[in-house]
C-alpha cells in the first residue's frame, strides 16, 4: 500500500494498519519499510481483529489475516477483502479504483510519530527480504510442478512474490 499511498490519499483515502505486534515493533516496521501511515496495536485481538472477523483461527501465532476495508463517509462498507492466510495480500488496484469511484476530496497525509522502535525477535532485516521472497517463489514454483491442481493459486502467489521483490529493491534504494 505504501507504493500507492499518494494515489490513495489523492482519492480521499486513509490507511490505518492494525496488527498483533507491540507499538515498538510497529514503530520498527514503519522505520524499516518507510511507511507513511500508522500501524496500531491489538495484541490480544479484542479491539479490532476479532470484532472485524479477520482473526486467523488456523494460525497458531494468533495473527490476523491481511484485510482491507474501505468505509465511505456515510459509514457504508464499499470494499472489503480478507485474505486466506498471512502470506496473501490484496492488490492495490481494487482499492485505488474503489476510492476513485467515490469521488472524495483528497485527504491530508498523516504525520507519523511512532515511538521508540524495537524490532521483534523474528523481524527480518531488509537485506534478507529479497532472498526470502525469491526462495518463496522458487518453492511455490516447485510445488506447482508437483501439484498441477494448485497452478492458479500458485501463479497468484508467484506474481505477489515478484511484486514484493520489486518493492524491496525500491526500499533498498531509499535506505
Amino acid at each position: 500500500m505504501s507504493n500507492r499511498y499518494g494515489e490513495i490519499t489523492s482519492a480521499g483515502g486513509r490507511i490505518v494498519v492494525i496488527t498483533v505486534d507491540s507499538p515498538p515493533q510497529n514503530a520498527a516496521i514503519i522505520e524499516k519499510l518507510h511507511l507513511p501511515f500508522p500501524i496500531l496495536s491489538d495484541p490480544d485481538r479484542s479491539l479490532a481483529i476479532e470484532p472485524y472477523g479477520v482473526a486467523d483461527p488456523k494460525d497458531p501465532r494468533n495473527l490476523a489475516r491481511p484485510s482491507i476495508f474501505i468505509v465511505a463517509p456515510n459509514h457504508e462498507l464499499v470494499f472489503g477483502e480478507v485474505s486466506d492466510d498471512f502470506a496473501d495480500r490484496a492488490a492495490e488496484e481494487g482499492v485505488v479504483a474503489t476510492l476513485q469511484d467515490l469521488e472524495l476530496p483528497p485527504t491530508t497525509p498523516e504525520i507519523i510519530q511512532p515511538g521508540p522502535a524495537e524490532p521483534g525477535p523474528r523481524a527480518m532485516p531488509l537485506h534478507a527480504m529479497e532472498p526470502y521472497f525469491r526462495g518463496a517463489k522458487f518453492a511455490v514454483t516447485a510445488m506447482k510442478l508437483r501439484h498441477p491442481e494448485v497452478e492458479e493459486d500458485a501463479a497468484i502467489y508467484i506474481a505477489q512474490m515478484d511484486r514484493y521483490i520489486e518493492l524491496v529493491k525500491e526500499l533498498r534504494g531509499k535506505a
